[in-house]
C-alpha cells in the first residue's frame, strides 16, 4: 500500500480563551461559547485528521492545546505557536504529526527586501503609483517536513491575507467624513484589496525564491480572501497549465490547487468555504508545487483526493453552535514518483 501523506487548512474563526479581548470584543467569547467551540472544532478536526494541520485565527496558544487535546492530537502532533502567544494578537499557526517535523518553525512578519510596487506608468496617460506596505497583515508561518527520509524536505506555508471587509478609514487623520464619509465603503474596500494584493505578491516572491531551479517540494495552507479565479489566487499560483500528458508537465515555481486537480476527477464541482449574503465562494486553500502534481516530470506524491467539510456554513448562529464561519479544506497525496 502506497504511503500517504494529508493535510488540512482550518480557519479557527478568532479562537481565544473566555473573556479574552477580540478585537473591539473586550468580553470576547463566554466559557459556554468556548467549550462549544473547542466540541465543534474537536470533532471536525478529528473527521478531517491529517498529517499536518494549517490555522488560521489563533489568538491563544492554550486554546490550541485544548482544541488538540479534545481532536485527540496531542500525543501525536506538535503544536506550532509563537512563544509567549497569550492571546493579544491573531496568527497563523499549525500541528504537524511529531515524526515528521523537521526544524524549528518561524513567522514571517516583513515583505522580501527587494519588494517594491512603485510604477510611473505604462504610457503617458497612465499616472504614476506607489504603494507602502511592508509586512503581513498576519505574520505567515513556515516549517518543514520530511515525510519519507529518502526524499527531500517538504517547505510548508500558512497563510492568512486581508479579508474582503472594508478598512475602517474613519480613525484615519485624513477622514473627513463630509467629504470621505459618503465614499467610506468604497475607498475602505479599495484598500483591503490593495493590501491583500501587496500580501498576495510579496509572498510569490518568497514562493519563486523557494522554488526556483531546484526541486524542493513546496505546500500552501491558508484563507487567501478570494477565490480560485481571483486576481489573489492568480498572483500566488502564477496561473500554470494542468493539462499535460502523465508526467509531461510541471512549472518550476508554479502552484496548483487542489481545488483544480480534484475537479479533473468529478464531473461536478460544489467547492465553497465561505458564505456572505448569500454567495458561495472558496476563500481557503490547498496550494501544492509541481512535485504533488501528477502531470508533472518532477512529481513525488500524487493527488488522492480533497475533501472539504462546509455544510456548517449554513449555521444562523456560529456562536451558538460552535461552528466556525469557514468551511475546511483537506488534500490527500500518496508516494509515487514519476
Amino acid at each position: 500500500m502506497a504511503q500517504l501523506l494529508s493535510f488540512t487548512t482550518c480557519n479557527l474563526y478568532n479562537l481565544n480563551l473566555p473573556g479574552k479581548a477580540i478585537y473591539s470584543d473586550a468580553d470576547g467569547w463566554t466559557t459556554d461559547q468556548y467549550n462549544a467551540k473547542i466540541a465543534w472544532l474537536g470533532r471536525s478536526l478529528t473527521d478531517m485528521r491529517a498529517d499536518v494541520f494549517g490555522f488560521q485565527e489563533l489568538w491563544h496558544a492554550d486554546a490550541l492545546a485544548d482544541l488538540m487535546a479534545r481532536a485527540g492530537i496531542a500525543d501525536s502532533h506538535v503544536p506550532l505557536v509563537p512563544p509567549d502567544h497569550d492571546g493579544g494578537r491573531i496568527v497563523c499557526a499549525g500541528a504537524v504529526r511529531k515524526d515528521i517535523l523537521e526544524d524549528e518553525p518561524e513567522w514571517i512578519s516583513s515583505f522580501p527586501d527587494n519588494f517594491k510596487l512603485q510604477d510611473e506608468g505604462d504610457d503617458e496617460q497612465t499616472p504614476d503609483i506607489l504603494v507602502q506596505i511592508r509586512g503581513f497583515s498576519r505574520p505567515i508561518l513556515h516549517f518543514t517536513i520530511r515525510p519519507v527520509a529518502s526524499q527531500a524536505a517538504i517547505h510548508v506555508f500558512v497563510v492568512h491575507f486581508k479579508s474582503k471587509a472594508p478598512t475602517r478609514i474613519s480613525s484615519n487623520a485624513w477622514y473627513d467624513r463630509a467629504i470621505q464619509g459618503p465614499h467610506a465603503k468604497a475607498l475602505g474596500s479599495a484598500l483591503s484589496t490593495i493590501r491583500r494584493t501587496a500580501e498576495a505578491a510579496a509572498f510569490r516572491m518568497l514562493v519563486t525564491d523557494r522554488l526556483r531551479g531546484n526541486h524542493d517540494p513546496l505546500v500552501v495552507l491558508g484563507d487567501i480572501n478570494d477565490a480560485t479565479l481571483s486576481n489573489t489566487a492568480n498572483v500566488l499560483t502564477g496561473q500554470p497549465n494542468y493539462l499535460f500528458g502523465q508526467s509531461m508537465g510541471g512549472g518550476d515555481d508554479a502552484l496548483y490547487t487542489v481545488q483544480t486537480l480534484q475537479q479533473y476527477r468529478s464531473t461536478r464541482d460544489v467547492y465553497y468555504t465561505h458564505i456572505f449574503q448569500n454567495e458561495r465562494e472558496s476563500l481557503d486553500h490547498i496550494l501544492v508545487s509541481e512535485q504533488f502534481y501528477d502531470n508533472s516530470r518532477d512529481r513525488i506524491w500524487a493527488f488522492e483526493r480533497m475533501d472539504l467539510a462546509n455544510d456548517h456554513l449554513n449555521d444562523l448562529d456560529h456562536k451558538a453552535t460552535g461552528s466556525n464561519d469557514h468551511g475546511i479544506v483537506r488534500a490527500v497525496f500518496s508516494l509515487d514518483p514519476a
